[in-house]
């Protein structure tokens, strides 16, 4: 940072101008889509992007390719190298990339090319990244779309290339530290789902192990119910409710719940939580789960789930890894059913056909487990904490590298 501070000082003791894309870009265009979905059309060998794969990443290929028949019946245009690209509509609306190799686009993307004599390009990209939630909000007030004009007028600082060289050897840096680490999370978890479906693996004919129904091995004030139909607005001071949105991230944080009005809750109260349960997503995602905490006492669960209370005869934690190893995943899947949305029937889930080994065995395989689960997927311990402490350290850094005094202020 002391070089960073020296340039400043050297090139910019004044401030640093800011001026709009349309000014500090060679270029500023949209893509095209072939006329027809002509098969002579598809399948060359001209990289074509589309607007989902743009997703604050490094583009070195694209998923479709394009001929040049194609190329000619549309209103594409070669992007050059090393050019940052924006996301104008869809699920990645304004979310940006950077292109390390030349191809085309889509209309839904936006390509910048920087005028290279005053910008560079990863510079570039670190602004219009920083930037997000600003455009954001702005293609959000025009129908969730950007047009390109908007994108012009967005104005970024400029100083001297060498500061802007220097601020993007130091988020360059941040961001391969933050690579590398869920590089090593994508390692641990492919290694984790290996152990667990080698631990949990057994011989039908096994004496060692017998095979229960689901609804055989819970606890006697636990009926496998679903929650509340309809929890209604949130409530302040309501009783905390736990939905399938909250379900798949390693742990349920209590504030960020939504909450219902009490009346509302007892009148389910089959599935008010004792904050020991498994709670299994039944509706939309079928089949993600996560272990409810002390924390969760007295808390309820709405429609899509249904609390897993595992008699004390069985470990608990046990029940939970064979419900998400890949044989009762997969048999989740093929109980599950429904077009526009998905779900599995309770009659199904407590049909669910569980192996259970002595409990010195099943306590033996949750220990292992447990330690490859809380590295791989909780988001206050191991390696998903490390990833997020590096992002808000990112985060900060980019904030206060791209925040200048202004020249003309």
């Amino acid at each position: 940072m002391s070089k960073l501070n020296d340039l400043i000082l050297q090139y910019c003791p004044e401030g640093v101008e800011y001026r709009p894309l349309g000014e500090v870009c060679q270029k500023i265009f949209a893509g095209g889509t072939p006329t027809s979905t002509n098969s002579a059309y598809y399948g060359g060998d001209i990289p074509w992007l589309r607007s989902g794969e743009v997703n604050f990443n490094e583009i070195t290929s694209t998923e479709k390719y394009i001929t040049e028949a194609g190329y000619n019946s549309s209103s594409a245009k070669w992007i050059e190298k090393e050019s940052v690209l924006i996301a104008m509509t869809g699920a990645t609306v304004a979310r940006s990339a950077m292109t390390l190799i030349p191809l085309t686009a889509n209309q839904s993307v936006c390509a910048l090319v920087p005028n290279r004599d005053i910008l560079n390009y990863r510079f570039l990209y670190y602004c219009i990244s920083h930037d997000y939630e600003k455009i954001k909000a702005a293609a959000q007030g025009a129908l969730t779309s950007i047009n390109l004009n908007l994108v012009k007028a967005l104005s970024i600082p400029v100083p001297p290339l060498p500061v802007q060289e220097e601020i993007v050897r130091i988020l360059d840096n941040f961001s391969l530290l933050s690579a590398e680490l869920e590089a090593e999370l994508e390692g641990r978890r492919k290694q984790y789902d290996f152990y667990r479906n080698q631990l949990l693996s057994f011989d039908s004919d096994s004496d060692s192990v017998q095979w229960k129904k689901l609804e055989e091995i819970v606890s006697s004030h636990c009926n496998l119910s679903y929650g509340i139909v309809q929890p209604g607005d949130d409530v302040n001071g309501g009783i905390p409710v736990v939905r399938p949105v909250d379900l798949g991230k390693g742990k349920i944080v209590i504030s960020t719940l939504k909450r219902t009005k009490k009346e509302i809750s007892d009148s389910y109260k089959r599935t008010i939580l004792n904050g020991d349960e498994i709670l299994l997503c039944v509706r939309g995602t079928t089949g993600i789960m996560e272990l409810a905490t002390e924390e969760l006492r007295g808390c309820n669960v709405t429609r899509g789930i249904v609390p897993i209370a595992v008699d004390c005869q069985y470990n608990v934690r046990y029940i939970y890894h064979i419900l998400k190893s890949d044989k009762i995943q997969s048999a989740i899947a093929n109980k599950t059913n429904g077009a526009a949305l998905q779900q599995i029937n309770v009659k199904d889930l407590r049909g669910l056909v569980i192996p259970i080994p002595s409990l010195e065995e099943q306590e033996r395989i949750a220990n292992i487990l447990d330690r490859f689960d809380t590295l791989t997927n909780d988001l206050s311990a191991g390696l998903p904490a490390e990833i997020e402490a590096r992002k808000r350290q990112y985060e900060h850094y980019r904030d206060k590298l791209l925040t200048f005094k202004r020249k003309d202020a």
